[in-house]
């Protein structure tokens, strides 16, 4: 009976990390899959191969400091019903656990959106989506500190899909209105004498 509050302590530390495998029987229904599982070491290695050139992939190199992991699950299908919503269930499930909250969740006839965040207190430390259309789900879940702000940078690595931050309610600056604009002055006539 000792040995159960260790256990509990490890299951929270652990919690943020999802379990996707679930979702791996459908790489077989699908016309293209991808399958990511970086941790933190995989992480390291693979932000070596971006280039420091590039100020977009500086960008993600920074913002991939500090995480622990990163899985993702992305499948298309050639039409409707290769997968059930019910297939995504062991994910909802997992969601259920102490320090996750539902941020996000939009449904559109046959679509669905969620967004997740595991918090540790103060501290966001964790991130999972769920996207689900007729012909196409995607998984994704990010493990550790996370700046939900710089979050769209990532998307288009290590097979992150676009993210909008206006998920999260964040806005960005609308650009600034063009100011009135000028009448238009009527063009001179010509003079015949001319």
């Amino acid at each position: 009976m000792k040995q159960l509050p260790v256990f509990l302590l490890a299951a929270a530390a652990c919690a943020q990390q999802l379990d996707l495998s679930s979702l791996d029987k459908l790489a077989s229904k699908a016309s293209e899959s991808s399958t990511v599982n970086l941790d933190a070491t995989k992480l390291k290695i693979a932000s070596q191969f971006l280039s420091s050139d590039a100020q977009s992939q500086d960008n993600v190199k920074n913002l991939i400091n500090g995480l622990r992991g990163i899985s993702v699950r992305a499948f298309e299908f050639d039409g409707e019903g290769a997968y059930r919503m019910s297939d995504l269930d062991p994910i909802r499930n997992q969601l259920k656990a102490p320090g996750w909250s539902n941020i996000v969740n939009v449904r559109e006839r046959n679509e669905s959106a969620e967004v997740w965040l595991f918090t540790k207190g103060d501290v966001l430390d964790g991130l999972a989506i769920i996207a689900a259309e007729p012909d196409e789900v995607t998984v994704v879940n990010i493990v550790g500190p996370i700046d939900i702000n710089s979050l769209s940078k990532l998307a288009g690595s290590f097979g992150i899909p676009e993210i909008d931050a206006g998920m999260f309610g964040i806005r960005k600056k609308p650009a600034p209105k063009p100011g009135p604009s000028k009448p238009a002055q009527p063009k001179p006539e010509k003079n015949e004498d001319e």
